[in-house]
């Protein structure tokens, strides 16, 4: 019996069982579905013994439960033309299947089961410790992207938010089967995630399978312990010898955290300043004015209580002074000068059309669904995000750029060649 009804929010509908888990669902025309559970744990819930489990046990779902040998897993989804996947962060784990609609009980029954069943044997963990160690290798031979980890190692030192989320191959080495089951025991909970889904599955269809596959597994929000928010940290200058021909330089600092109504201003400040458009002020600068990179871009990591905002490039180590003097030049123009009333309209349809264009990919419209859920409890439309831009004005621009990305409050992280 449904002990609580479906609420429809316009664009989305969602349900929430009795034992806890909340289910969205948002209609769509396509014979594709994308469905998931998106669960509230990632690296920074780790202890520091346990660095790297919540990648290593996202790997092991799939390596057998108390119902399928990872055979089956592998070959379950696979054999009707569909995708199963999973990705782990710092503050969410994901696993999802893509497939054409008549398969749902199948994937929901696969992923249900892999995620509260798994038993995670001995011997697979055995096998799969060489195949995130060879992960941790690749990563480690990226620069481009082990930088970012670096920096928010040093950003957050300290603090599980510094923890790398492949994990050190010394530690992985020392998990057994118990201290997985311990770890998926205490995070791995009705009550701490959300079954998303963005297709043409009718909610009462969804919660009533869920209903049904879930009925044996409760909910005890006691066992998770509390996140704890970063405290302030000191400005850095770092520099590393690293086999590389290019030097790579990441400057950044503490931004707003997931909640902070300032993130709408910060993030049309960021796509001025280093976002996807070719036409960015640090593009223009220091690749077609003076081709002195390849790439050159800014971003920002939103946690549920801090976040980071960072400007990274890759350049001939004789070049790098000039990129840096560069990327301060463009970044206290924006702290200095205010946008004119046709640059700050000019900004504003910039991102309203490139959010618009990313709506279109349904797969990140579905992680984007369930996570949003999962931190928010809602899924914002397009409409009410068009509305906040249009509210951002050139003051705001200019408050936000000096509290956040003034080149004098930055911390940086530098990459050199070995001599």
């Amino acid at each position: 019996m449904e002990s609580k009804k479906v609420v429809d929010h316009g664009n989305f509908f969602t349900y929430e069982l009795s034992n806890g888990l909340r289910i969205v669902q948002m209609p769509s025309a396509s014979k594709v579905v994308y469905c998931g559970y998106v669960f509230n744990v990632g690296t920074r819930d780790e202890e520091s013994s346990q660095v790297g489990m919540a990648h290593f046990v996202e790997h092991l779902l799939f390596k057998g439960t108390k119902r399928h040998k990872a055979w089956h897993i592998l070959n379950r989804m696979e054999r009707v033309g569909g995708d199963l996947n999973a990705f782990t962060n710092k503050e969410e784990t994901t696993i999802y299947s893509i497939f054409l609609q008549e398969h749902f009980h199948r994937a929901a029954e696969l992923l249900t089961d892999i995620v509260f069943n798994s038993t995670f044997p001995q011997e697979e963990i055995d096998k799969e410790v060489n195949v995130i160690i060879d992960e941790i290798q690749s990563y480690e031979d990226t620069p481009s992207e082990l930088i970012f980890d670096d920096f928010e190692a040093m950003l957050f030192k300290g603090h599980p938010l510094d923890h790398a989320i492949l994990g050190a191959p010394e530690t992985l080495r020392t998990f057994r089967t118990e201290d997985a089951l311990r770890f998926v025991r205490k995070y791995y909970r009705p009550d701490n995630c959300v079954f998303f889904l963005h297709g043409n599955i009718n909610i009462r269809t969804i919660m009533r399978l869920l209903e049904r596959l879930t009925s044996g597994f409760v909910s005890d929000s006691t066992l998770i312990t509390p996140r704890i928010a970063p405290l302030a940290s000191s400005e850095f200058r770092e520099k590393r010898n690293r086999r590389v021909y290019q030097s790579h330089v990441l400057f950044g600092s503490r931004s707003y955290d997931a909640y902070d109504p300032r993130r709408t201003t910060l993030c049309l400040l960021n796509n001025i300043l280093g976002g996807p458009g070719m036409n960015s002020r640090l593009n223009v600068s220091l690749r077609e004015k003076h081709a002195l990179v390849y790439n050159v871009e800014s971003s920002l990591t939103s946690y549920t209580d801090c976040g980071t905002f960072s400007v990274y490039y890759a350049a001939d180590p004789n070049l790098c002074s000039r990129c840096s003097l560069a990327v301060s030049r463009e970044l206290k123009l924006l702290c200095d000068k205010r946008l004119t009333i046709s640059q700050l309209a000019a900004a504003k349809r910039q991102m309203i059309g490139q959010l618009a264009i990313s709506f279109d990919d349904s797969e990140s419209v579905a992680m984007d669904l369930g996570k949003s859920v999962l931190h928010y409890n809602r899924f914002d439309s397009l409409a009410s995000i068009y509305k906040r831009i249009e509210a951002v004005t050139s003051d705001d621009l200019l408050e936000v750029a000096n509290e956040v990305i003034h080149p004098s409050a930055l911390s940086s992280i530098d990459y050199e060649p070995e001599k």
